[in-house]
């Protein structure tokens, strides 16, 4: 039987562990799933990620529920067009969005013909494959599949739609202190575009930059505990990729 002394100790144990465990997930590193398609073929839903929290430094939205302990960012570094990056949706600065960084503050991006400019000049893409299946939510799209050379020379895959795909759009002027992100499922994702729900993201907004995936199941497959079907439902070449 535990004495009393024992069970306060226990306790102290799981204290600590708590503290410990609040102190790396805000300052060091964070787990996130995956539960939309909007960054396929980069991110697969039911992709499990960790992001690094240090990378662009820390504002109140580094900690769990957001408390306003202090005002801006701290030991700040600016993020970099091309990363991958999860921040605070500014519609009500408490929900998670993962999505690319395509405009820095004082840039102009919009589309033309489909195609992606950013000031004036048209993002080279080159295309991997004329007939690929993609999900958008519950629906099976047929799009292409391309890579794209951002204009600091980061390359990473994008799909569009093969009919009616997001065509043309008013140019995008990013404000200052701010970012314009894009879902490389470019027609099927919640992103910078539009301004009512997402918009321009500030600087304070931003969690931190998606490093590599660890853990990645296919749940149309199986679940986790059916271990008759891991052989099809996990997704074994995506543990421990790097995310670009």
């Amino acid at each position: 039987m535990l004495k009393k002394k024992d069970i306060i100790e226990n306790i102290k144990t799981l204290f600590y562990a708590l503290i410990i465990a609040i102190i790396i997930r805000s300052l060091i590193i964070q787990p996130f799933y995956i539960p939309s398609s909007s960054m396929e073929p980069s991110l697969l839903v039911g992709d499990r990620i960790f992001v690094t929290k240090y990378s662009y430094g820390y504002s109140k939205h580094s900690f769990p529920f957001s408390p306003p302990i202090f005002k801006g960012r701290i030991l700040s570094n600016k993020p970099e067009r091309g990363d991958i990056v999860v921040f605070k949706t500014p519609a009500d600065n408490r929900t998670d969005y993962i999505k690319r960084l395509i405009g820095l503050p004082g840039d102009q991006v919009q589309f033309l013909d489909s195609n992606l400019y950013i000031n004036n000049s048209e993002v080279v893409k080159s295309r991997l494959s004329s007939s690929d299946k993609i999900y958008c939510g519950t629906y099976d799209l047929d799009v292409y599949t391309f890579e794209e050379n951002l204009p600091n020379g980061i390359k990473h895959k994008s799909v569009y739609l093969k009919n009616f795909p997001y065509d043309n759009s008013d140019p995008f002027v990013v404000p200052d202190d701010h970012y314009f992100f894009l879902g490389d499922n470019r027609d099927c994702s919640k992103d910078s575009r539009f301004l009512s729900s997402v918009g321009y993201v500030h600087k304070d907004n931003l969690v931190g930059k998606a490093q590599f995936i660890f853990f990645s199941s296919d749940k149309s497959i199986g679940n986790i505990f059916s271990f008759w079907k891991w052989n099809k439902s996990l997704r074994f070449k995506r543990f421990l990729k790097k995310i670009i």
